[in-house]
């Protein structure tokens, strides 16, 4: 497989997870030094194959997150049809639509989880912080 064509740049998601990683919440859990992160755009059906491989479920899903090692903090998958139908379902861009999954993502490899309504609660909090301007949607 290979990845999608998707409308933006990777200086774009550097810029959003490097604006994650400056919320101090978020950077008290970065590990000293660089870190790095690896982002895959891609479509649904690769990401139905990853998420049937790793989580043991049959469908697409729009983010996955894969734990790394030592500076490697792990690798985000994003379905770019995903951001195309959320951004549209929630009323902003695809840039904005992108910007809420990679801080998503990352948050999942740096140990947050939304297993309890105050864990989504908290992980909708710290996603939004460093995306000024984006509307909270009312997801979950």
């Amino acid at each position: 497989m290979k990845a999608v064509r998707a409308g933006v740049t990777p200086a774009f998601v550097r810029t959003v997870l490097g604006r994650a990683a400056a919320v101090p919440e978020i950077a008290a859990r970065l590990p000293d030094g660089e870190a790095t992160v690896a982002v895959r755009i891609t479509d649904d059906q690769e990401m139905q194959g990853l998420n049937k491989t790793y989580a043991g479920e049959d469908h697409a899903t729009d983010v996955l997150s894969f734990e790394g090692e030592g500076s490697h903090l792990g690798d985000i998958a994003v379905s770019w049809p995903r951001v195309v139908d959320q951004a549209e379902q929630w009323g902003h861009g695809e840039k904005e639509e992108l910007s809420v999954l990679l801080v998503h993502g990352l948050l999942h490899l740096l140990g947050w989880h939304h297993a309890t309504p105050e864990e989504t609660e908290e992980m909708w909090r710290l996603t939004y912080i460093p995306l000024t301007g984006l509307r909270r949607s009312p997801r979950a």
